[in-house]
């Protein structure tokens, strides 16, 4: 019996992953071993460190990584995808009730460039002229990878004492964008508030336009491993693959989520994104997507020129 290949895995508690997790699903010729589920944030820095074979990133900070030669690559297997307009908030004492109303205000977030704000950021910039260099970023912590900031590029860092949502709230900040819902919508202070409040339309209309479900995070993969193995780039997406079936199966019955309307929520996003809103692989959408982020990178600055697909993402071999 031949031996076989031993990889860790670390990425994100989804339904779908369990099937892989659970082992439901096999890859063929590895064997894989599952690391405790540390939090969203453990996972980036865990991977940024290199103490897993492959696992779930930060898109541009991937991208940003690979433009500096880290000895990473990526397999095209997105576990997190978002629409981001309805993560951007404001305080409603501001007068902000437009996106260019945000041109030189003070805008929060956990750090300059996650995935979601570079999404957000982009979106702002070119699709409603809000110049990212007019802003100025209040960030809490460092950034996932390796980058400097641009020379135009305006960011204050909060002391430990200071909390993002309360200077939300209390209109230090005049919004926030925030890959969560923050606090005071949690809560229903009357203080803060979305910048698009119909934000579902707003997103369903910008997928009717572009095709695009915005793709946060890229799976990586180490470069030795690919070099010495590069049948194990067939195996992974096979298995992800199959372990994503395992959950659209699953999550037919209604039965598996306590929500009222589920099922026409699903049937919803069925009609406007099709059978597959997750694919995988490089199709010419997957690809769309890809390069519209990797512009936003670029231009937002933690690219010092624009990444292609084809050096983004590793080679399948049999």
């Amino acid at each position: 019996m031949a031996v076989k290949l031993k990889i860790s895995i670390l990425t994100g508690d989804y339904e779908i992953t369990r099937a892989l997790k659970e082992g439901q699903v096999v890859a063929e010729g590895i064997e894989i071993e599952i690391p405790k589920f540390p939090g969203t944030r453990a996972i980036h820095i865990q991977m940024n460190k290199g103490e897993h074979d492959v696992g779930e990133f930060n898109a541009g900070a991937y991208m940003a990584n690979k433009c500096r030669g880290h000895p990473v690559t990526a397999i095209p297997v997105f576990l997190h995808r978002r629409f981001r307009q309805g993560f951007i908030f404001i305080n409603t004492n501001k007068g902000i009730k437009t996106p260019k109303d945000l041109i030189v205000k003070r805008i929060g977030g956990t750090n300059f460039a996650p995935a979601g704000n570079i999404w957000a950021c982009g979106i702002l910039e070119n699709d409603y002229g809000v110049p990212h260099r007019s802003i100025t970023w209040v960030t809490e912590r460092d950034e996932d990878d390796d980058f400097e900031y641009h020379k135009d590029l305006k960011v204050q860092r909060i002391g430990p004492e200071k909390d993002l949502d309360d200077m939300l709230a209390e209109g230090e900040l005049d919004a926030i964008i925030s890959p969560n819902i923050v606090r005071g919508i949690q809560e229903g202070d009357p203080r803060v508030g979305r910048l698009f409040t119909n934000y579902k339309e707003v997103e369903m209309s910008y997928y009717k336009k572009t095709g695009i479900f915005p793709i946060m995070h890229v799976t990586t993969i180490r470069q030795e491993i690919v070099d010495e193995h590069p049948w194990v780039v067939n195996s992974l997406v096979k298995a992800f693959e199959q372990s994503k079936q395992f959950a659209y199966k699953r999550l037919v019955n209604p039965r598996i989520v306590p929500l009222a309307w589920y099922r026409s929520a699903w049937e919803e996003q069925k009609e406007i994104m099709g059978t597959d809103p997750w694919e995988f692989g490089l199709s010419d959408l997957n690809r769309k997507n890809i390069e519209i982020m990797a512009s936003y990178v670029h231009q937002q600055g933690l690219t010092d020129r624009l990444m292609r697909i084809d050096e983004l993402f590793a080679k399948s071999g049999s």
